[in-house]
């Protein structure tokens, strides 16, 4: 692995996450050079979990969200235990914790417990919904705040039934907002010296981040039209089927649709009033995209794509997402490419999208075992070789062994 210094090069993330939403964003600052140290129970992140994989504890997903980390195996609910993170907390910058704020609270690892240690530690808490609101406390995942946050609803204005997004798209905008936060306090503290705590709830991330494009003429009081944007709420904004594949034409500008119109013989709709200006074109989407999709199997992907890139108008075809590994541009700037893994042999590592020309981002570290670095991290916090042996033998702390892959069975299926 690189051993490049990004722009987080000297900061310590103390990564108290699990599943997606938390290590994506700890995931994304380890990328930028920070050292993350993931705290884990002692039988690792669920998300270590799900089928298929190598071995029973590192799947895919769990390879790419976890890189750039140091993993530690801890059982929390020890007072020896939570006392490990209070130590490591003298040494870090920032803690991020998924706990909900009453279980932090009984663990001693809460804001009021972590800053009486560091008192200008940045202290980021994240999971469902704010303490400051009704729903505190209650459980989510991604499905339950697609459903309540607005995702589920749109969906089922443009196609007729509630559906989930086949992304988890709420846990990873709410990873880049906590990332955001992270960041500005980090900043914050640089100019003040003082820490702070972040509350980074998912439904309020997701709520902002849904709603943004959608208040229209539904923002005035009172309202000067309903809500939402009515060219993406639009039945038929959707790829267009062509002779071999679907693409997206999306002709934008005056000149865009000038141009569409005479490459597909019907330079006459450039002076129907409906489409003479974007406006006007907005009010009648429907008779628009019902054009392009009437024309779209006229030609193929290929010549679709010659025909668009000539005259400057917006299109792409539909890519399959394994398909992107092929992707010429993609492969030109890296972003997806191949690694070796000491356990798990070869594997996808899908790389940052961020550019920076003096402190680049770069894969440090490929994704740890369950306590592959819990003695190293023990020290770290002050801990002899005599207390880490305690720790160890009774069960409070897991050091990884290489011999429990070794002998561990392969996983095929998929879960």
């Amino acid at each position: 692995m690189t051993e490049k210094s990004g722009p987080l090069s000297g900061y310590r993330i103390l990564d108290l996450t699990a599943v997606v939403m938390g290590p994506m964003a700890t995931q994304i600052l380890g990328d930028l050079g920070a050292d993350v140290i993931k705290v884990e129970p002692l039988d690792g992140d669920r998300q270590r979990y799900p089928l298929p994989s190598r071995h029973p504890t590192m799947n895919g997903v769990f390879l790419n969200l976890n890189r750039n980390k140091r993993s530690i195996a801890v059982d929390l609910k020890q007072k020896e235990g939570a006392d490990i993170v209070l130590r490591l907390c003298r040494d870090a910058d920032v803690l991020v914790s998924s706990l909900r704020p009453a279980s932090a609270r009984k663990l001693g690892l809460d804001y009021q417990s972590v800053s009486a240690v560091k008192p200008d530690i940045v202290y980021c808490a994240a999971y469902g919904f704010s303490e400051a609101g009704p729903y505190r406390g209650k459980a989510a995942y991604d499905d339950v705040i697609q459903a309540a946050s607005g995702v589920a609803g749109l969906l089922q204005d443009t196609r007729g039934k509630a559906e989930y997004l086949p992304i988890a798209l709420c846990d990873k905008v709410s990873g880049m907002t906590m990332v955001y936060g992270i960041l500005a306090a980090l900043l914050h503290r640089e100019k003040t010296g003082k820490g702070q705590e972040i509350e980074t709830p998912m439904f309020e991330a997701s709520v902002a981040f849904n709603l943004l494009e959608h208040v229209c003429g539904y923002v005035f009081e009172p309202p000067l039209g309903p809500f939402g944007w009515s060219r993406i709420l639009s039945p038929s904004r959707r790829p267009f089927q062509t002779k071999d594949g679907f693409i997206c034409i999306m002709p934008y500008t005056d000149r865009n649709w000038r141009d569409f119109f005479i490459a597909i013989g019907k330079p006459e709709h450039a002076d129907d009033p409906r489409f003479k200006t974007h406006p006007l074109r907005i009010q009648n989407t429907e008779a628009l995209y019902g054009i392009v999709e009437a024309h779209a199997p006229e030609r193929t992907n290929g010549e679709w794509m010659e025909l668009c890139d000539r005259l400057s108008i917006p299109a792409m075809p539909v890519i399959s997402p394994p398909a992107l590994w092929d992707d010429a541009h993609i492969q030109a700037v890296g972003l997806l490419s191949m690694a070796d893994h000491p356990t798990e042999g070869r594997y996808r590592t899908i790389g940052s999208p961020v550019r920076f020309a003096d402190t680049p981002t770069s894969i440090r570290k490929h994704a740890p075992n369950i306590g592959e670095n819990s003695i190293e991290v023990m020290k770290l916090a002050g801990l002899d070789d005599k207390a880490i042996g305690s720790l160890v033998n009774r069960g409070i702390v897991r050091q990884f062994e290489p011999e429990e892959q070794a002998e561990a069975d392969p996983q095929e299926a998929s879960g």
